[in-house]
Protein backbone atom coordinates (compact mmCIF):
# COMPACT_ATOMS: atom_id res chain seq x y z
CA UNK A 1 0.00 0.00 0.00
CA UNK A 2 3.30 2.68 0.64
CA UNK A 3 4.24 2.17 -2.22
CA UNK A 4 0.77 2.49 -4.02
CA UNK A 5 0.86 6.21 -2.58
CA UNK A 6 4.72 6.90 -3.31
CA UNK A 7 4.19 6.18 -6.93
CA UNK A 8 0.62 7.96 -7.10
CA UNK A 9 1.35 10.65 -4.49
CA UNK A 10 1.75 13.83 -6.97
CA UNK A 11 -1.74 12.36 -8.94
CA UNK A 12 -3.27 12.32 -5.38
CA UNK A 13 -2.41 15.60 -4.10
CA UNK A 14 -3.54 16.95 -7.85
CA UNK A 15 -6.38 15.55 -7.87
CA UNK A 16 -7.18 16.36 -4.01
CA UNK A 17 -6.40 20.49 -5.09
CA UNK A 18 -8.99 19.90 -7.97
CA UNK A 19 -11.42 19.04 -5.76
CA UNK A 20 -11.14 21.69 -3.17
CA UNK A 21 -11.14 23.92 -6.06
CA UNK A 22 -14.35 22.56 -7.03
CA UNK A 23 -15.57 22.88 -3.34
CA UNK A 24 -15.01 26.55 -2.96
CA UNK A 25 -15.80 27.49 -6.36
CA UNK A 26 -19.51 26.29 -5.37
CA UNK A 27 -19.43 28.02 -2.48
CA UNK A 28 -18.43 31.03 -3.97
CA UNK A 29 -21.02 30.87 -6.59
CA UNK A 30 -23.77 29.96 -3.97
CA UNK A 31 -22.63 33.10 -1.72
CA UNK A 32 -22.28 35.54 -4.95
CA UNK A 33 -26.24 34.28 -6.05
CA UNK A 34 -27.75 34.99 -2.85
CA UNK A 35 -27.92 31.63 -2.11
CA UNK A 36 -26.48 31.87 1.01
CA UNK A 37 -27.95 34.76 2.40
CA UNK A 38 -27.89 36.01 6.08
CA UNK A 39 -30.57 33.15 7.83
CA UNK A 40 -31.80 36.48 10.20
CA UNK A 41 -31.96 38.91 7.59
CA UNK A 42 -35.16 40.96 6.94
CA UNK A 43 -37.24 39.98 3.92
CA UNK A 44 -39.04 42.78 2.12
CA UNK A 45 -40.75 43.00 -1.07
CA UNK A 46 -40.76 45.83 -3.31
CA UNK A 47 -43.13 45.86 -6.67
CA UNK A 48 -41.23 47.15 -9.53
CA UNK A 49 -42.66 47.78 -12.70
CA UNK A 50 -39.40 47.62 -14.72
CA UNK A 51 -36.78 45.04 -13.59
CA UNK A 52 -34.22 44.89 -15.98
CA UNK A 53 -30.61 44.21 -14.79
CA UNK A 54 -31.49 43.47 -11.77
CA UNK A 55 -31.21 39.05 -10.88
CA UNK A 56 -30.96 37.19 -7.67
CA UNK A 57 -27.56 38.40 -5.46
CA UNK A 58 -27.70 42.19 -6.75
CA UNK A 59 -26.77 44.84 -4.04
CA UNK A 60 -29.49 47.02 -2.06
CA UNK A 61 -27.85 49.75 -1.58
CA UNK A 62 -28.70 52.76 1.14
CA UNK A 63 -26.64 55.69 0.75
CA UNK A 64 -24.10 53.79 -1.64
CA UNK A 65 -23.35 51.15 0.91
CA UNK A 66 -24.38 47.53 0.41
CA UNK A 67 -27.10 46.71 3.28
CA UNK A 68 -28.39 43.49 1.38
CA UNK A 69 -29.35 41.76 -1.57
CA UNK A 70 -32.00 40.59 -3.92
CA UNK A 71 -33.15 36.94 -2.43
CA UNK A 72 -36.02 35.98 -5.17
CA UNK A 73 -37.96 37.65 -8.55
CA UNK A 74 -41.07 37.08 -9.13
CA UNK A 75 -43.44 37.92 -12.22
CA UNK A 76 -46.94 38.56 -10.82
CA UNK A 77 -49.47 37.46 -13.37
CA UNK A 78 -52.44 39.56 -12.37
CA UNK A 79 -50.74 43.11 -12.44
CA UNK A 80 -47.97 41.92 -15.00
CA UNK A 81 -45.24 43.82 -12.24
CA UNK A 82 -42.19 42.30 -10.27
CA UNK A 83 -42.50 41.39 -7.09
CA UNK A 84 -38.60 41.55 -5.96
CA UNK A 85 -37.74 39.89 -2.50
CA UNK A 86 -35.30 41.79 -0.83
CA UNK A 87 -33.06 40.26 2.23
CA UNK A 88 -31.98 43.36 4.23
CA UNK A 89 -29.26 43.09 7.44
CA UNK A 90 -31.61 43.09 10.27
CA UNK A 91 -29.02 46.03 12.29
CA UNK A 92 -30.09 48.29 9.54
CA UNK A 93 -33.35 50.24 10.43
CA UNK A 94 -35.10 51.40 7.62
CA UNK A 95 -38.24 53.45 7.85
CA UNK A 96 -41.34 52.04 7.08
CA UNK A 97 -41.98 54.64 4.25
CA UNK A 98 -38.99 54.23 2.05
CA UNK A 99 -38.87 54.10 -1.15
CA UNK A 100 -37.05 51.47 -3.73
CA UNK A 101 -35.40 52.66 -7.07
CA UNK A 102 -33.61 50.77 -9.43
CA UNK A 103 -30.51 52.31 -10.62
CA UNK A 104 -26.66 52.21 -12.14
CA UNK A 105 -22.96 52.78 -11.10
CA UNK A 106 -22.78 55.06 -14.39
CA UNK A 107 -23.76 54.88 -17.98
CA UNK A 108 -21.92 50.68 -18.19
CA UNK A 109 -22.19 50.01 -14.71
CA UNK A 110 -23.99 47.57 -12.75
CA UNK A 111 -27.36 47.78 -11.50
CA UNK A 112 -28.45 48.02 -7.85
CA UNK A 113 -31.34 49.11 -5.98
CA UNK A 114 -30.75 52.13 -3.99
CA UNK A 115 -33.47 52.24 -0.98
CA UNK A 116 -34.15 55.68 0.15
CA UNK A 117 -35.15 56.32 3.53
CA UNK A 118 -38.16 58.04 4.38
CA UNK A 119 -39.29 59.99 7.93
CA UNK A 120 -41.39 57.19 9.12
CA UNK A 121 -40.68 56.59 12.83
CA UNK A 122 -41.57 52.92 12.23
CA UNK A 123 -39.23 50.49 10.55
CA UNK A 124 -39.70 47.78 7.77
CA UNK A 125 -40.11 44.41 9.02
CA UNK A 126 -39.98 40.94 7.90
CA UNK A 127 -42.74 40.54 5.31
CA UNK A 128 -43.36 44.22 4.50
CA UNK A 129 -44.03 45.77 1.02
CA UNK A 130 -42.30 48.96 -0.62
CA UNK A 131 -44.38 50.07 -3.26
CA UNK A 132 -43.53 53.33 -3.82
CA UNK A 133 -40.91 51.83 -6.52
CA UNK A 134 -39.08 53.45 -9.28
CA UNK A 135 -38.15 50.90 -11.98
CA UNK A 136 -35.23 50.61 -14.39
CA UNK A 137 -34.53 53.31 -17.41
CA UNK A 138 -34.06 51.97 -20.63
CA UNK A 139 -31.35 53.74 -21.67
CA UNK A 140 -30.96 52.42 -25.62
CA UNK A 141 -34.61 53.54 -25.94
CA UNK A 142 -33.29 57.09 -23.98
CA UNK A 143 -30.59 57.34 -26.87
CA UNK A 144 -32.41 56.36 -29.64
CA UNK A 145 -34.93 59.06 -28.81
CA UNK A 146 -32.18 62.08 -28.69
CA UNK A 147 -30.52 60.42 -31.86
CA UNK A 148 -33.63 60.67 -33.71
CA UNK A 149 -35.21 63.38 -32.15
CA UNK A 150 -38.61 61.35 -31.47
CA UNK A 151 -39.67 62.82 -28.66
CA UNK A 152 -39.67 66.61 -30.32
CA UNK A 153 -42.94 68.71 -29.86
CA UNK A 154 -41.49 71.17 -32.63
CA UNK A 155 -43.93 71.29 -36.20
CA UNK A 156 -41.99 69.21 -38.60
CA UNK A 157 -38.79 68.21 -36.95
CA UNK A 158 -38.86 64.98 -37.89
CA UNK A 159 -39.27 65.70 -41.39
CA UNK A 160 -37.87 69.08 -41.98
CA UNK A 161 -34.69 67.34 -43.16
CA UNK A 162 -36.03 65.18 -45.49
CA UNK A 163 -38.03 68.02 -47.23
CA UNK A 164 -35.18 69.59 -49.18
CA UNK A 165 -36.05 72.94 -46.96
Amino acid sequence: MKSVIRENGAEALAGLLVVLLAVWFAWFAWERTGGGGAANAIRVTAIFPNATGISVGTDVRVAGLKVGTVAAQMLDPQSFQVDVTLAIDPTVKIPKDSSAVISSEGLLGSSFIALQPGGDPATLKDGDTIVDTQGAIDMMSLIGQFINKSGSDAPGAAGGAASGK
